[in-house]
């Protein structure tokens, strides 16, 4: 599992004196052991798909702080977010394309938007933008 890497990544960051990488995968790590403990309580489990969504919102918030960073004119924080989000940037998955959207829609036998939209979400959770499924569908 990727939180398996995540882990071993984390024990290297720390190995290494890399303290950029040691936070930002801290926080991940931390925030899916969150994420595991709600799900329990409601007797589920998180996996991969989860992971990715705690990733990709882990980007946004890096995005908002160098945001901050850069209208303070630090630069060294600047930097060091910049590290951040290139580290974590390597563990998401490859995006679908356009062209492989188009494929799996014309695939399906009913192509109604909640059902497409369905599909993505159920099946490509995590390796799909939802709003350019909805962009392509709207396209066919």
């Amino acid at each position: 599992m990727l939180i398996d890497t995540l882990r071993k990544e984390n024990m290297s960051a720390l190995k290494n004196h890399d303290q950029n990488k040691r936070a930002v995968l801290g926080v991940v790590i931390n925030k899916y052991m969150v994420a595991g403990y709600e799900a329990k309580a409601k007797g589920k489990e998180i996996g991969d798909a989860e992971l990715v969504s705690i990733i990709n919102k882990t980007l946004k918030e890096l995005e908002d702080e160098k945001a901050g960073y850069v209208a303070a004119n630090k630069k060294e924080e600047v930097e060091n977010i910049d590290h951040q989000i290139e580290t974590i940037k390597g563990y998401l998955p490859k995006m679908m394309s356009e062209e492989e959207i188009k494929e799996v829609i014309n695939s399906l036998e009913d192509k109604s938007l909640p059902n497409v939209m369905k599909h993505f979400k159920t099946n490509y959770a995590g390796k799909v933008n939802m709003s350019l499924v909805s962009k392509v569908l709207r396209g066919l």
